[in-house]
């Protein structure tokens, strides 16, 4: 039944995972990739495999990028994966078998194990992660957010949960930590949606991001990987803020 799924990637310079996520995606029939703008070997890599259907085109912001990602598959049953993601082989053999007496209206929830540094994080808000990632664009698509996108749900839509998980190749070298802070709160900065505070209230929210992460969300416990985790947070709430407020001045 795996062939009756399309499974769609949005990439920009991913190709440091990307060979890892097609190879664990042979078994499936149609991999859509959309890529925005790549200037490493993300192409070429893409293009080595048989079941790839490459597009090339601008980033919309990701709900919307993703959005139109998924009208270029053939199959209505998608799969939706970052580049830096790959399910398990115990995973894939479950979605086919539920794909076999699946409802139009159910979506598939999964657990996403992520991994920092060659180490999966158990903790620091990472260690209970799970995303709805396959769904049927009949009924189901992805939201507009700019930023931290989802699959719509309505209260008629049931989710399901399958044996096995995906492995998320969250950060393979701490700049990336950086580069997304810098990207995200970029983004972010750019609604006219988000409120401009005071410097002083930025501060307290960046401290707090720090605090949830490090002490409620127990980021002590995934030691330093952890502390790089609350700093990376609390950075990107300070520059998402800040962005925003110098839009203003």
């Amino acid at each position: 039944m795996l062939a009756e799924l399309s499974v769609v990637i949005i990439t920009r310079n991913a190709a440091g995972t990307l060979a890892r996520t097609l190879n664990a995606l042979e078994p499936i029939g149609e991999v859509v990739i959309y890529d925005n703008g790549s200037t490493d070997e993300t192409l070429e890599i893409a293009r080595r495999y048989h079941n790839v259907s490459l597009h090339t085109g601008a980033f919309l912001g990701f709900g919307p990028t993703k959005r139109h990602a998924v009208s270029l598959a053939r199959q209505d049953w998608i799969l939706s994966l970052d580049a830096d993601e790959a399910p398990t082989a115990r995973w894939l053999e479950s979605l086919g078998s539920w794909l076999t007496h699946a409802d139009t209206r159910e979506v598939v929830e999964v657990r996403r194990e992520n991994w920092l540094l060659g180490k999966p994080v158990q903790h620091s808000g990472w260690g209970r992660d799970w995303l709805i990632r396959v769904f049927n664009r009949q009924h189901h698509d992805f939201n507009d957010a700019m930023v931290h996108e989802s699959i719509a749900v309505t209260d008629t839509t049931q989710v399901v949960r399958l044996d096995g998980h995906i492995e998320h190749l969250a950060v393979t070298e701490l700049g990336q930590f950086l580069e997304k802070v810098n990207r995200y709160s970029g983004i972010r900065a750019s609604s006219d949606t988000l409120r401009v505070y005071p410097v002083w209230i930025i501060t307290v929210k960046s401290a707090f991001a720090f605090f949830r992460t490090f002490f409620l969300q127990r980021g002590f416990l995934d030691g330093w990987r952890g502390l790089v985790i609350a700093v990376s947070n609390a950075n990107g709430v300070f520059w998402k803020y800040m962005k925003r407020r110098a839009r203003d001045q």
